[in-house]
């Protein structure tokens, strides 16, 4: 019994199912998960160009806000106490014992504008060509319950770029916000290890966008860490004037 002989015996009914699933799988759209995700993806998928400009983070990072006494008291024994094992701590280590209570601190939840601070949070962006999904680090974002108009985005908790390079991971996910908010720009960082970067992502037509990564902070230098610290104040700050005008509210 040959190939042609099962064609040829074949039932219109299952003929008709064979087609469908034909059809089925020539039209599946590809899917990419953010955790995946590769630079060379990126540029597949998009028109997307790294600036090397810093003056963009100037109004961020240059704000002119001063720590409190307690604020610095704080981040100071908090790098006295982790900052031998920020190096060597597992992704989740490095999350619970360092990065979470920076994050406790500043506090992410604006009740009264119905924001909050959100982890392993799923996003799933969609066009007509692919699909970008996937489980979200951290992210600041409208609601209350489940997030639905992401402001911030933090990526990866990562020890170092052997495991996984968490940079074309956040831009994909900033991408999908931007897209998702209809927005034109949306901030967000990546960690890996000691090191923090701050990212700025802009909408420029179509499928076209452009992004700046800032210089370099280590946290386990007091100096840096401080700059961190405010650098999450400012933008909370600026989240809550956002989320604070009318369309922020739904």
């Amino acid at each position: 019994m040959n190939l042609q002989y099962l064609i040829n015996n074949l039932t219109e009914d299952e003929l008709r199912r064979i087609n469908e699933a034909f059809e089925q799988q020539k039209n599946k759209l590809p899917i990419y998960t953010y955790s995946k995700i590769r630079d060379k993806d990126l540029r597949h998928l998009f028109n997307l160009e790294r600036r090397l400009e810093s003056d963009i983070f100037e109004p961020w990072f240059n704000n002119g806000r001063s720590l409190t006494t307690e604020e610095v008291e704080f981040l100071t024994d908090l790098l006295q106490q982790e900052a031998n094992f920020v190096k060597i701590y597992r992704e989740e280590d490095l999350k619970i014992h360092f990065i979470s209570p920076i994050l406790n601190r500043v506090n992410f939840k604006l009740l009264e504008n119905k924001v909050r601070d959100f982890y392993e949070e799923p996003l799933i962006y969609q066009t007509d060509s692919f699909i970008l999904k996937g489980e979200i680090d951290f992210l600041v974002a409208e609601g209350l319950e489940y997030a639905k108009k992401p402001y911030f985005f933090i990526q990866e908790f990562k020890r170092s770029e052997e495991y996984s390079n968490p940079r074309p991971q956040l831009i994909a996910e900033l991408i999908s916000a931007i897209e998702l908010n209809q927005d034109e720009v949306i901030k967000g960082a990546y960690i890996i290890g000691a090191i923090w970067n701050f990212v700025i992502l802009e909408k420029l037509a179509k499928d076209k966008y452009q992004y700046f990564v800032s210089s370099n902070f280590d946290s386990t230098k007091i100096d840096d860490l401080m700059g961190i610290y405010k650098n999450l104040l400012v933008l909370k700050e600026e989240i809550a004037q956002i989320s604070s005008k009318p369309h922020g509210k739904d």
